[in-house]
């Protein structure tokens, strides 16, 4: 299947990211706090910095710690300084319902590639963009996943962003919260430019155009095997019950 929207590997494990890297899978990588806790990283820069060695010629996005604007200013220029192609990650918005617009335009017509995140709404995607300066560019994250999570399709606020973000030169929309393979195509027919993908869910890409009925073939092959290494079996001798002819 070919499709026009770049996959980019979600997660905080740089072994994993160089066997993606090496499958050839992804074009870009991104991350964030809570990925990067779940990977027990210690020494945020220290990653960062073997990240970016590792990947130099690759888009990679890291998040700022800090939750207050200037302190978020700082840190994202010292992220920014860390190779040509880190995208810094800001939040549309503060745990206190004030957004970051001002913090993420200084940064941007500073010439910092800025990738808002956290974004659920139509209302921050205009904000997202309206901040980013179209001579810099940036990435505008919206989480699909998480508003599929609420149960509210997502596919038409996604189609909506990408026509917004395509209002201004430079910036590209991405596909956040990544639940299940089939968000790919979903991502690359609504218009987004990029997808992040976990490890786990870029594992099945291998099974993309495969038929249905091998599909089913394969599936029960797993079940006998489970079976198998498990030993169980239903004993029938005490069947009291009349034979099936």
């Amino acid at each position: 299947m070919q499709l026009n929207v770049k996959v980019y590997s979600d997660g905080a494990e740089l072994s994993a990211m160089k066997q993606v890297a090496a499958q050839g899978l992804v074009q870009g990588f991104t991350t964030n706090p809570s990925l990067m806790k779940a990977a027990g990283i210690t020494d945020y820069l220290a990653f960062a910095r073997e990240a970016v060695a590792t990947f130099p010629d690759q888009s990679i996005s890291f998040e700022v710690f800090a939750n207050q604007p200037e302190q978020m200013l700082k840190e994202a220029l010292v992220l920014s300084h860390l190779g040509q192609h880190v995208a810094v990650k800001v939040p549309i918005i503060r745990a206190t319902g004030e957004d970051n617009t001002a913090v993420i335009s200084k940064l941007s017509q500073a010439g910092v590639q800025v990738n808002v995140t956290a974004i659920t709404t139509l209302t921050q995607v205009k904000q997202a963009v309206d901040a980013l300066d179209p001579a810099v560019g940036g990435i505008v994250s919206v989480f699909a996943g998480r508003i599929a999570d609420t149960g509210v399709d997502p596919l038409p606020l996604m189609r909506q962003a990408a026509d917004l973000c395509h209002t201004k030169a430079g910036v590209e929309l991405l596909w956040a919260s990544t639940r299940e393979v089939f968000n790919i195509v979903q991502a690359d027919r609504m218009g987004c430019d990029i997808i992040t993908v976990p490890p786990k869910i870029l594992g099945k890409l291998s099974k993309f155009g495969k038929d249905a009925f091998q599909v089913s073939i394969d599936t029960v092959k797993t079940f006998d095997q489970d079976i198998a290494e498990l030993g169980f079996s239903i004993p029938t001798t005490s069947l009291q019950s009349t034979p099936i002819d």
